[in-house]
């Protein structure tokens, strides 16, 4: 789509795309804010903005992208902070962001207690600013950005300040991120962007693509899928193996190219097109790979980590887990790209 195509035809941005907000009012998601962000192009998805503005539904054209639990979008709930409590509000969604202090299974040490993947993704956020586009004067570009805090008294106090954009007539999701630490004291910070895509991009014989050396989680039917000589590149039909608490996870030490990118994604054949994901190895050195064919929940996850999947009590112990000093502040960059042209799916594959 050019700017051409719409001059002189149009008297409201709305009618291409942009951004809506508002309220939902039915369901277990009652009184939950979200924002509505249309692209233009076919790719539209919803952000909610009381949940760390994570990503719910997203779409291209009729096919869904994303996979959403039995659990959908609900407010905040910031004491499920314990066990694997995180998993009552986990709605899925195209993305559900993990930490910002810790990622990976509950766990207690003498730094405290732990859940699962941490608080932050309950936590809402108070909105700065959303620019919509007004292609009347040359202006395409449209974003969202709000801060989130995850603090108590005598710390750890940090704060996510978000930013969601994209470009009228442009098929791409941008996120740029900036953690900082607002206490006195240094803290520890582990990231995760929980990726999570389902059907119909996911399908069986849906290509997932990733570059690096990997690592299968221990325990568990991990090593059923991520082994040599299975192909755990291409998407099964769902598996009796994977009801309940079936699923495997490895993780990958991506391999970035000349200019320090990285990147994975999903390309269905059959659709006709692919899901490019890319991120910077600085900044995310490690992809996991979530994958759970359960029927009825056929899901996998492409997650750009600060550390691999190992909680933050064994990142300390292997000397890898990051700090915050006071006012330190560290930036993320992601994007999703969705291809349909085929020379464009060529160069993502090769």
């Amino acid at each position: 789509m050019t700017q051409q195509s719409w001059t002189d035809k149009v008297s409201n941005p709305a009618q291409i795309g942009g951004i809506e907000t508002s309220v939902l009012d039915n369901g277990s998601g009652r009184g939950t804010r979200i924002a509505w962000i249309n692209t233009g192009t076919g790719l539209r998805y919803k952000v909610v903005i009381d949940r760390v503005m994570d990503i719910a539904d997203a779409f291209y054209n009729q096919h869904s992208l994303a996979w959403l639990s039995h659990t959908g979008v609900t407010p905040p709930q910031p004491f499920s902070d314990k066990g694997i409590d995180w998993l009552r509000t986990f709605g899925g969604g195209l993305l559900t962001t993990c930490g910002l202090s810790h990622v990976g299974g509950p766990e207690q040490d003498a730094y405290g207690e732990r859940g699962l993947h941490g608080q932050i993704s309950n936590c809402p956020a108070e909105i700065e600013s959303i620019i919509q586009p007004d292609p009347l004067l040359g202006r395409l570009e449209m974003s969202i950005t709000g801060r989130i805090k995850e603090t108590k008294i005598f710390g750890p106090s940090l704060e996510l300040r978000r930013t969601i954009s994209g470009t009228l007539g442009q098929p791409f999701l941008r996120i740029h991120d900036e953690v900082i630490n607002r206490g006195n004291t240094a803290v520890p910070h582990m990231l995760l962007y929980h990726f999570n895509f389902g059907w119909p991009l996911v399908d069986e014989g849906t290509d997932i693509i990733w570059k690096g050396d990997w690592q299968t989680r221990e325990g568990g039917i991990n090593a059923d899928i991520f082994r040599e000589g299975n192909d755990f590149r291409k998407c099964p039909a769902p598996l009796d193996t994977h009801s309940g608490t079936g699923e495997a996870v490895a993780s990958i030490d991506c391999t970035p190219d000349s200019a320090g990118q990285c990147t994975a994604g999903l390309h269905n054949a059959k659709l006709g097109i692919a899901m490019a994901l890319r991120f910077q190895k600085a900044q995310l050195p490690w992809l996991i790979n979530w994958q759970h064919w359960g029927k009825g929940e056929y899901v996998t996850g492409l997650e750009p980590a600060t550390n691999s999947l190992i909680g933050q009590a064994k990142a300390r112990e292997q000397n890898e887990l990051l700090f915050l000093a006071p006012g330190e502040r560290k930036s993320y960059d992601l994007e999703i790209e969705i291809l349909h042209e085929k020379d464009a799916i060529t160069a993502f594959l090769s």
